[in-house]
């Protein structure tokens, strides 16, 4: 099993930045990719970034240039950096972690951005 927990998340203004970060813990060893996810209001969950054991990247088109991910194979955590936000980036933001059979979840954290 791995545990996930994300902290970082919160209110700003259109322009501004936050950074997000996640903490694993338990069997770490076992994961390969780590990602972040969001999920606004009455919308499914999407993939915002995601990060190899490697470090090979990829970003959904919408937050390119934008956001930034970035992981700590010795810390084992994943962070966000957030910068340019806007409105339709507020969402309810996720940590996952893939192994070779499971995908884990964090709790996930609020984003709002005010216009």
């Amino acid at each position: 099993q791995v545990q996930l927990v994300e902290s970082g998340g919160g209110l700003v203004q259109a322009g501004g930045s936050l950074r997000l970060s996640c903490a694993a813990s338990g069997s770490i060893f076992s994961i390969n990719t780590m990602g972040w996810y969001r999920q606004a209001p009455g919308k499914q969950r999407e993939l915002v970034a995601h990060i190899s054991s490697g470090g090979g990247t990829y970003y959904a088109d919408s937050v390119k240039a934008r956001f930034t991910i970035s992981r700590d194979n010795v810390k084992n955590t994943l962070s966000l950096q957030m910068s340019s936000l806007k409105p339709e980036d507020t969402a309810v933001y996720y940590c996952a972690a893939a192994s070779s059979d499971n995908v884990y979840w964090g709790q996930g954290t609020q984003v709002t951005v005010s216009s």
